[in-house]
């Protein structure tokens, strides 16, 4: 039985594992069960921002931040720190969520350890192991050593049968992301980033932005950046804002791309609380980014994928997404399409989110105390 005075051990490192963990952690903790937070800390200040919110601090930091040359000496650290941390604390289960190199070293540190590993957001796939690179091969190698599948989805839980994975072992929960959304909306806060404030959410088109993928860095990178000059171009009515990633590459390219565009606002990356308040207030979204897919239909937005494949088909067989690829042109059309068209848009706006209610981290919770 996974009682009360068994323990949990969160491992989380990245903003994302932050925002789908940190409500999960929240209902732990609403249960009396023990809770170890060990944080990598690779996403040093957007992590922080959203451990902030939550009001979550961790146990332990590794401060790998700073010190990662590349993604095998990422590994190495995050192997050696959590394999100690996790012989010291002797949890009885250890959880992470996603794909980052770090939460599948983390759950290898557990198997190593003879710890059972819970796998959040299990099950997503694209099947192309370098697309998303390295995040397909993270999440196939901890499906293989997971005790617990905590799919967002039947076709998630579809992708694991597929594999191999025993099905007593799977849960489909719907995905974490949305109770965390319920959490944040609920506070109403204010704009953190006052740069927001001077943006006309009532009277413009507000497109929100974001891309980081390392597949996406060189050409693909700049189509998007000339889709968007000549979407704003285009369409006098819309603006575009675009939270910059903190890799040096792509701010770089940011600025000279789209620095003198004046309907383009290029900013810090967003605390949560400022990014699920431009979700709520924009009008669609463009994103190579893997949760915001989720997210946006929550609120009613329409998502362009900027990738070739998607490890979330759910969205696309929905309506809520539409996944358009990296070419210019392609960009512009559909885009355009949606601010143009109104039939079109209020369709996939008005599509179901197949991702759950807000009540995936219930779902976890009962799973683990129920466990035999």
């Amino acid at each position: 039985m996974f009682n009360k005075e068994q323990k949990v051990l969160f491992a989380l490192g990245t903003r994302p594992e932050a925002i789908k963990l940190a409500p999960l952690i929240i209902e732990c903790q609403k249960e009396g069960l023990r809770v170890v937070i060990v944080s990598t800390g690779q996403h040093r200040e957007m992590l922080d921002q959203v451990l902030e919110v939550f009001e979550i601090k961790p146990d332990y930091d590794l401060r790998i931040m700073g010190k990662v040359k590349n993604l095998s000496d990422m590994a190495s650290q995050v192997l050696v720190g959590m394999h100690d941390i996790i012989a010291e604390e002797e949890p009885n289960v250890v959880v992470v969520q996603g794909d980052t190199t770090s939460a599948f070293v983390s759950g290898l540190a557990a198997f190593h350890c003879k710890v059972k590993i819970a796998h959040v957001e299990a099950g997503l796939r694209t099947n192309d192991k370098y697309s998303p690179f390295p995040e397909e091969m993270n999440r196939k190698l901890l499906t293989s050593i997971a005790d617990y599948h905590f799919a967002p989805t039947q076709s998630a839980k579809q992708a694991l049968l597929k594999e191999g994975v025993d099905e007593d072992s799977i849960y489909v929960t719907g995905n974490t992301v949305i109770d965390a959304l319920k959490i944040i909306s609920k506070k109403e806060l204010p704009f953190v980033d006052k740069n927001l404030e001077k943006i006309d959410f009532t009277n413009k088109d507000i497109i929100l932005l974001t891309t980081h993928r390392r597949e996406n860095l060189d050409k693909g990178m700049q189509n998007i950046f000339d889709a968007v000059n000549k979407i704003t171009e285009d369409n006098p009515n819309t603006e575009v804002v675009f939270p910059v990633h903190l890799n040096p590459i792509i701010r770089k390219h940011a600025n000279n791309v789209l620095g003198d565009n004046m309907s383009v606002h290029l900013m810090s990356p967003l605390q949560y609380s400022d990014l699920v308040s431009v979700l709520n207030k924009c009008k669609l979204v463009l994103t190579d980014s893997g949760g915001i897919q989720e997210e946006a239909p929550a609120l009613g937005k329409p998502v362009l994928v900027l990738r070739d494949t998607t490890e979330r088909p759910e969205g696309v067989e929905a309506g809520t997404c539409r996944l358009i690829g990296l070419e210019t042109k392609d960009i512009i059309n559909n885009t355009n399409d949606l601010l143009n068209n109104a039939e079109a848009y209020n369709k996939m706006a008005k599509s179901v989110n197949p991702y759950g209610y807000g009540t995936a981290s219930k779902k976890i919770v009962a799973v683990l105390n129920n466990d035999r």
